[in-house]
């Protein structure tokens, strides 16, 4: 099937992208990043709220006639090293609404200042407050993109190891599962947004001086077995495709209930940008795998 030319529109703007992730110094990004967020403007059927997780800093997304007792935990992506971006906020609206559910997203500590395992701490700690809340670990769904897809992975270990009761289905959209792999790309693949010296930047300002073979840093090394149900999407173009091909083999051993969808043509976390029709398709499969996880809504 040839792209077509909203695809090709976007696909055109990735090397900006891509520049600036080396280009532009880390604290005008973060300065640009909170400009867009204080001017963002959603849906009227969506509220945003600042909440304290027990001193974690999260934001609620609320759908207008969402249950109170359903949620979707959200960790957003950014190399450890950027904060929530306002088109996370836009394609977890869309999310949101989608399965009609409310949305917790978390604004973890970030690297350098704050290496592993700051993010991962943040992550555990959300996760228990909405426990404390009331909310039922059966009605808790966890997702992730990029980072945050590690995080949603090395977060149930944790939960896992501590004896917390997990939640009942997670997804992660273009996981980074592996820091210690030192090897460029095969021979020679370009990834259209991620360019190799921004992947070293952020692999070195979160590992920071622990060993990246430590499991709850690359999950790859890690013990699979008892997580719950997982939704895995990666793109054909990406470099961290092979990191959820190798996710989900791990998975399947272990006895995990997974599913490994990989979008021909597609970049890392294609999925922010909405106006893209794979980007529709991804999410809406998304909705459907967390929202069947959940408890059916009392009539």
């Amino acid at each position: 099937m040839e792209p077509s030319s909203i695809e090709r529109n976007v696909r055109a703007g990735l090397p900006l992208i891509r520049f600036m992730q080396t280009a532009v110094p880390l604290p005008l990004s973060g300065w640009l990043l909170k400009q867009g967020m204080a001017r963002l403007h959603l849906d009227a059927n969506v509220t945003r709220q600042a909440v304290s997780a027990d001193g974690v800093s999260c934001e609620w997304l609320i759908p207008q006639n969402s249950p109170k007792d359903r949620v979707l935990l959200y960790f957003h992506g950014g190399g450890f090293v950027y904060g929530m971006t306002p088109q996370h906020i836009q394609m977890l609206a869309y999310l949101a609404q989608k399965m009609c559910v409310r949305v917790l997203m978390v604004d973890y500590r970030l690297a350098p200042k704050y290496p592993f395992p700051a993010a991962l701490d943040d992550c555990v700690t959300a996760y228990r407050w909405l426990l404390k809340q009331g909310f039922s670990a059966s009605n808790i769904v966890v997702a992730g993109d990029s980072a945050g897809g590690n995080l949603t992975i090395t977060s149930l270990m944790r939960l896992r190891d501590s004896g917390d009761p997990l939640p009942a289905a997670a997804a992660c959209l273009s996981p980074v599962t592996d820091f210690a792999a030192q090897s460029d790309p095969q021979h020679g693949f370009k990834d259209p947004l991620l360019p190799p010296k921004a992947i070293k930047f952020y692999n070195a300002a979160y590992v920071g001086r622990n060993d990246a073979h430590d499991p709850l840093i690359s999950p790859v090394f890690g013990d699979w077995r008892g997580l719950p149900p997982l939704l895995i999407h990666a793109g054909e173009d990406e470099v961290l495709r092979q990191d959820a091909v190798r996710s989900e083999a791990l998975a399947k051993t272990a006895g995990v209930d997974v599913r490994l969808e990989i979008y021909p043509r597609m970049w890392h976390v294609w999925q922010i940008f909405l106006t893209l029709p794979q980007s529709t398709q991804s999410l809406d499969d998304i909705a459907r795998f967390l929202k069947s996880h959940l408890q059916p809504v009392a009539q």
